[in-house]
């Protein structure tokens, strides 16, 4: 792990890793490849306990935090909890693709009733939550930045 005084490096790593997923997800058919959902699952993952690694870390160093530090800690905490419900909704876009797989085949007729939302939405949705981090990631944004 970079330096853990300086947290720009781990930062710019998350927020490069989360405009990547966000890219594969736009393009992500679920219903079709439950695996590669699986794979994005533990890529949001990963980067959830990417940003709860830099949390501790960051909050052991110090028993007074600044108001920077606390600024710091906060947008790292935010950026966990994004990346953890974008992991939730690609969970129930994998659990919706399945049960509606399931729904598909155990049909006797040509109606087969889907429940929703699709696995798309949900998908859609965790998109959307990975889209805010690397604006949370941006250093610039911070007074006083221990980053700059």
């Amino acid at each position: 792990m970079p330096d853990s005084t300086n947290p720009v490096p781990v930062l710019s790593r998350i927020a490069s890793d989360a405009s990547c997923l966000h890219q594969a997800l736009r393009a992500l058919p679920a219903e079709r490849d439950a695996s590669a959902l699986a794979a994005r699952i533990t890529d949001a993952q990963d980067l959830a306990g990417i940003a709860l690694r830099l949390f501790l870390t960051r909050s052991r160093q110090t028993s007074r935090p600044s108001p920077t530090d606390l600024l710091l800690l906060h947008r790292v905490a935010q950026i966990a909890k994004a990346a953890q419900d974008a992991a939730a909704e690609l969970t129930a876009a994998l659990a919706r693709a399945v049960e509606n797989q399931r729904r598909q085949a155990a049909a006797t007729s040509r109606r087969v009733v889907l429940i929703g939302p699709t696995p798309q939405q949900f998908i859609e949705s965790a998109a959307d939550l990975l889209d805010r981090i690397p604006a949370l990631c941006d250093a610039r944004e911070w007074p006083e930045s221990p980053c700059q």
